[in-house]
């Protein structure tokens, strides 16, 4: 090691012996190497280090640290014949209360570890005691997994060697042995699953479990679980092959379109995505300036996913829950809890990384700690968490991030999202390569319709999806869905997730100038009962919704929810149709609606509308009755206003504006001139021309022409399945070119405006012809659905 890292080691060693000294604590003599260091740097990572216990920023996070803990401290079960630690958590190899009991006892030891909290260093006994218990009775050498695999092999081992970082005063060598013994049991190698050797872990997996084998190694004093810890990030083992540092093109793992996905068919950058940042942002902290330094030149790939995978899906603070899988239905996460754990783990990742990126990190976390106006980002904060935010708000340099219009295809993970100024929608998909929902482990138990084209529209209401919405919500109607009415069972329950599959092949769209988009979704339900196409036009202004070719075979009436609004305790937004106060019945042929607060609806086709206003009662618990994230048997009481289109039991069409912001008169307004037109809305081609914003969006579900009457009469021709948008700015024509449904190799695109110049393209694209008509090929055989664009004057 070069004298100058290990004099600054040694030289932080000794401040944080220091620190120690200062709560009152038997600190052990320093040996002179890099394990002591990387432990107390560890301790301090997990406590805020030599945090000011009086400075009234810190006051109520040690308190609530403080009272959490001796909670868990006075409710300790300490008789000599307990077969249990707390009387909550009966103890079974199955259940996995034993590693809940080893987070509490983590809990303890960080108050502990904590100035200010109240907690006595007396505690370290009682804490030495517990964790020889569970030691002895449900975490050791001789014991076989059971249950959850998580428990065993990234839950307990974790919150035990943490535990022992904070308490490592009040434990002797032999009993540190026999704990490590334990994680080298079930964790023995970062790189594998260790109850399914075959099984190569991914992505969040990998990461944990490469942060245990470091902490392992420090412990353990061993120079080779630190190593193997940090070639796990790289995969050194295998070449690579399972390298959170490189862009995947199936599976888990990061996407060069910004998409993360995990338990290989699930779009996570919410929760699990969260984790894989955070596990190697706390790595690159812990590990920086040792022999263990984690240096992979490819490491850029996780650095760019904060602006490319994560900025996207925050919006003002909160992380969109279209992101977070199964942990939607956990009442103690929630969107903006989640959001403020990437913000945490941003502005970790910025203290440890160096410029452009420290800089970039910095201006995002302030802008969304600053935005967060329902849920303040400091008062669920850590004691580490709230010292860098102090400091990053206290940093006048720093310039919070704004978040600029831009319309986003995330194509290898089946969402959308589109931000403009004042509001931003997203889109969730699946498809052959997406699942429609996952659940299990007694998590999510209705979430049926959150991956068949549900819609999120977020407006100034911050608390829309954070309110209870999850339990009360119609779960068979969720806004933007074509379902069956045929009633749904629980999605499951037991050891284990699953995920529900889906069937359809074209799914996607195509991005115009990051400002603009066509989306489409082949909708084929989840009992095949049901077939729909259904586009999303999003514009400037506007997103226009079209569906076509809808066909129930089971004899229920099928249904499209244009929206589902949480309007909260006794809301009262007004809700009005056609310019009148809305009554709950059946509207026919109506021109348009609108709901205060949030949003005009214009329907260009009529059709029937049904308008529903609902108190719904339910508790958390209903939809989560997980071993560790269980929900409360609190019943909550939301008020909810529905439009929804109804199609009979046969067959159906629908077409809505939806206009995110409108005022009833702006809304009426668009009704009388919608500032666009229908070009056509079949099973086999579903467009519009957008007057105002000089665009023709088309999805061509197969081969198919539109025709487009504006300037003299033109046309939009494609001979095979694509998503396509032509726009045309002052003298310069733009197409964008994808192909949902990923079949062809090359797909042709006739565009009848004259055309001269090649200004830009894509290598995909090949230019035919041009003058009279504009003929392109595109090679879009192994794009898997990415966009292709040319411009020409």
């Amino acid at each position: 090691m070069p004298p100058f890292i290990r004099r600054r080691l040694l030289l932080q060693a000794g401040l944080a012996t220091g620190a120690l000294s200062t709560l009152g604590l038997p600190t052990r003599a320093f040996a002179e190497d890099e394990f002591d260091v990387l432990r107390v740097r560890w301790a301090e990572l997990n406590t805020g280090g030599a945090i000011d216990p009086a400075d009234p920023a810190y006051g109520a996070a040690l308190a609530k640290l403080g009272a959490q803990a001796q909670q868990f401290v006075d409710t300790l079960i300490v008789d000599n014949a307990r077969t249990a630690l707390w009387a909550d958590l009966p103890l079974s190899p199955s259940s996995g209360n034993f590693s809940i009991s080893y987070t509490r006892l983590k809990t303890i030891a960080l108050a502990r570890a904590t100035p200010g909290t109240g907690i006595a260093p007396g505690v370290g006994e009682l804490l030495s005691g517990a964790l020889d218990f569970l030691n002895g009775h449900s975490f050791n050498e001789t014991l076989k997994e059971t249950g959850n695999w998580w428990f065993w092999e990234i839950g307990a081992p974790r919150a035990l060697l943490d535990t022992c970082v904070l308490a490592y005063d009040a434990l002797s060598a032999d009993q540190l042995s026999a704990y490590l013994k334990a994680v080298d049991h079930f964790v023995p190698d970062p790189n594998r699953r260790t109850n399914s050797p075959s099984l190569r872990e991914t992505g969040a997996n990998r990461v944990d479990k490469a942060l245990i084998v470091a902490l392992r190694g420090i412990l353990g004093k061993s120079a080779d679980r630190l190593s193997t810890a940090r070639d796990a990030l790289s995969d050194v083992a295998e070449a690579g092959k399972n390298s959170v540092f490189t862009y995947v093109t199936s599976g888990d793992g990061f996407y060069r379109d910004g998409s993360f996905v995990q338990h290989g068919n699930l779009a996570y950058v919410g929760t699990y995505g969260n984790v894989a940042l955070g596990g190697v942002a706390n790595l690159i902290a812990l590990l920086g300036g040792s022999t263990w330094e984690i240096s992979d030149p490819n490491r850029a790939v996780l650095l760019d996913a904060v602006d490319a995978s994560f900025a996207p899906f925050v919006v003002d603070g909160l992380m969109m829950d279209c992101v977070s899988g199964r942990a939607i239905s956990r009442e103690a996460a929630g969107d903006h809890r989640n959001g403020h754990g990437a913000t945490s783990t941003v502005l970790l990742l910025a203290s440890g990384v160096a410029e452009p990126y420290a800089s970039r990190y910095k201006a995002l976390a302030k802008g969304w700690i600053t935005r967060d106006r329902l849920n303040d980002y400091l008062p669920g904060a850590s004691i580490p968490e709230i010292s860098r935010a102090k400091a990053l708000l206290a940093d006048t340099t720093v310039a919070p991030a704004l978040a600029p219009p831009r319309h986003f295809q995330f194509y290898n993970q089946d969402r959308v999202v589109h931000r403009r100024p004042g509001w931003t929608f997203a889109i969730a998909m699946s498809s052959k390569r997406m699942a429609r929902y996952e659940w299990g482990n007694g998590e999510n138990l209705r979430g049926w319709y959150v991956g068949d084209g549900m819609t999120y529209l977020y407006t100034d209401d911050q608390s829309q999806f954070d309110d209870a919405y999850w339990p009360t919500v119609d779960a068979q109607r969720m806004p933007g869905t074509t379902i069956s009415t045929k009633p749904r069972d629980p999605g499951g329950s037991g050891a284990g997730t699953g995920t529900v599959a889906a069937y359809a092949d074209w799914v996607g769209g195509a991005s115009y100038q990051g400002i603009a988009g066509a989306v489409g979704m082949h909708l084929i339900n989840y009992d095949k009962s049901l077939q729909a196409r259904k586009s999303w036009f999003c514009l400037r202004d506007s997103v226009v919704a079209l569906g076509a070719g809808i066909v129930g075979t089971d004899g229920y009436p099928v249904e499209t929810v244009v929206d589902n609004r949480n309007l909260h305790e006794g809301g009262t937004a007004a809700l009005q149709v056609d310019g009148q106060p809305a009554v709950d019945q059946v509207y026919t042929g109506p021109s348009w609606a609108h709901l205060e607060g949030v949003a005009g609806y214009v329907f260009p086709i009529g059709g029937q509308l049904r308008v529903q206003r609902e108190d719904r009662t339910a508790s958390w618990s209903e939809i989560n009755i997980g071993n560790d994230t269980a929900g409360s048997t609190t019943p909550y009481t939301r008020r909810y206003a529905k439009l929804i289109c109804e199609h009979g039991t046969a067959t159906g069409a629908y077409a809505y504006v939806l206009l995110p912001g409108a005022t009833s008169r702006q809304t009426a307004e668009r009704a009388a001139d919608p500032g666009m037109t229908v070009l056509a809305n079949t099973a086999n081609v579903q467009a519009i021309v957008s007057h105002r914003e000089h665009l023709v969006l088309a999805n061509f579900w197969t081969a198919g022409t539109v025709s487009v009457t504006e300037e003299g009469g033109w046309l939009v021709e494609s001979d095979g399945p694509a998503s396509v948008v032509v726009g045309r700015d002052g003298p310069v024509t733009t197409v964008a070119v994808s192909d949902p449904s990923r079949t062809v190799q090359t797909v042709r695109v006739t565009v009848g405006r004259r055309t001269e110049a090649v200004l830009a393209k894509d290598p995909a694209v090949t230019v035919v012809a041009t003058g009279k008509q504009l003929v392109l090929d595109i090679a879009v055989g192994g794009t898997r659905g990415a966009t292709h664009t040319a411009s020409f004057h």
